[in-house]
């Protein structure tokens, strides 16, 4: 961290203590989550910019906050499939939920599309954002800094494997054995269920295959494992179940991800409020506080949604800050492989060579995928923006994400600063682009 930083890195800092330290957790639609925004709408108000509230609703379990229901799903299923072979009509509205279940699996939870939302308890939820404009009031392009104010429940599995904190890898190989154990569970009778009703099906319209099917020794074996096999599918089941905790109180308090994605926001804004000598030419600074993240980036959507006709996404740029936190990951996400979105490569550029300039050295080389779910640059790349999420987080599954171990004292104030050196070494990039392109950057065709 530059020593000029320091002052920024620790009003950011202070930040993620009072997010963690004394608001604690921020679910999707809670009140933990609109007293965060509203301290960050205060922060913004203390240095002169007023900020604006704009109100969505969530439903917080219509995504992977709801991914227990899976797991319910697969052990009422095993518990059925003992009724079922008795009567076989059963095997049809088995096979009708698990499908419903998957459809619901993949659309919600994998793609973070919205269409079984009202079938869920809605809440409300809210971004809060504030504007720094040049001493003239004109602009040509908007860099919009960008962080999420809520955090997620915690994954039990993760959690319980604190207890290998010093052995990681054996956290590793126990969470994910139970997840994937637990997955292959619920898929596999899911599989059996529509497996049964389609022979089923069959033999009630006289099919042959499906008479041939019934009388052969294979089927008859199979049937008496259907005996033994629910009770390994429900234990695995049970797995998926206790994914997520689904108590507010033992939720994740968000240090890392993702009150210093906030908080860095807000510093680098409060750095130009002050600076204005150092205020990038004919540049708008918008410091987003992104609600709702964690329920399927209900936030970044609504954002993207609401301003899509107006000038706030006009030649804009999005830097998405989340998790800045472990000092041996620095990277830029380029991709979202689960929503299949790339993200823009003039930015990625940026941030490798800023990276390079400070002399950063990281485990990941500087750039990764998202792997699973999605990440706020999705959306506000769909929307035409140039977009990429910044983050400094092992990405590899540990004891403190999405758990109440997320904590401020994991890690230091100077991971925070280097981040914070990071972004202005970006931002002066991003001024230099739009100078060298006549403040018109080339923009990315909206994505349907």
């Amino acid at each position: 961290m530059k020593e000029e930083s320091r002052k920024y890195a620790d009003v950011a800092f202070d930040i993620v203590r009072h997010a963690a330290e004394k608001i604690g957790s921020r679910l999707p639609g809670s009140d933990g989550e609109k007293k965060f925004a509203k301290y960050m709408g205060d922060k913004l108000r203390e240095i002169g910019i007023e900020p604006v509230t704009e109100e969505f609703s969530v439903s917080p379990r219509s995504a992977i906050g709801g991914l227990p229901y899976a797991g319910w799903v697969g052990l009422i299923l095993s518990a059925l499939v003992y009724l079922a072979l008795g009567i076989s009509s059963v095997w049809f509205g088995m096979a009708f939920v698990g499908i419903a279940c998957v459809i619901w699996l993949f659309s919600s939870c994998f793609l973070y599309r919205k269409w079984f939302d009202m079938l869920f308890k809605q809440e409300i939820s809210q971004n809060t954002y504030g504007e720094l404009l040049p001493e003239d009031g004109k602009y040509d392009y908007t860099i919009i800094l960008s962080g999420h104010t809520d955090t997620c429940w915690t994954w039990r599995h993760s959690a319980n494997a604190y207890k290998y904190r010093d052995k990681p890898i054996l956290g590793i190989l126990t969470t994910y054995g139970k997840v994937g154990f637990g997955a292959v569970c619920v898929f596999f009778i899911i599989g059996v269920s529509i497996a049964m009703a389609i022979i089923n099906a069959g033999y009630y319209f006289g099919a042959g295959w499906a008479m041939l099917t019934l009388r052969s020794n294979s089927y008859y074996w199979f049937v008496v494992a259907l005996h033994f096999i629910p009770a390994i599918t429900a234990i695995g089941s049970c797995f998926i179940i206790m994914w997520n905790d689904p108590s507010d109180r033992t939720a994740s308090r968000g240090a890392m991800d993702n009150a210093t994605g906030c908080a860095l926001s807000y510093a680098v804004t409060k750095y130009f409020k002050e600076n204005p000598d150092k205020m990038p030419k004919n540049c708008r600074i918008i410091d987003f506080n992104c609600g709702s993240e964690e329920a399927g980036l209900r936030g970044s959507m609504a954002f993207a949604e609401e301003h899509k006709n107006d000038d706030m996404l006009k030649n804009a740029w999005n830097i998405n800050i989340d998790s800045i936190a472990d000092k041996d990951y620095f990277e830029v996400i380029i991709q979202d492989d689960w929503q299949m979105t790339r993200f823009d490569t003039d930015l990625e550029q940026m941030f490798k060579d800023t990276f390079n300039e400070l002399g950063i050295e990281s485990k990941t080389g500087g750039c990764i995928h998202n792997p699973v779910g999605g990440c706020d640059s999705t959306p506000m790349t769909r929307a035409g923006i140039k977009s990429v999420t910044f983050a400094a987080q092992n990405p590899v599954l540990t004891y403190y994400y999405h758990t109440f171990y997320d904590m401020p004292d994991r890690f230091e104030v100077e991971t925070v600063g280097t981040g914070f050196d990071v972004l202005l070494g970006v931002i002066d990039k991003i001024a230099k682009f739009q100078e060298a392109n006549g403040y018109n950057g080339p923009q990315k065709k909206v994505q349907k």
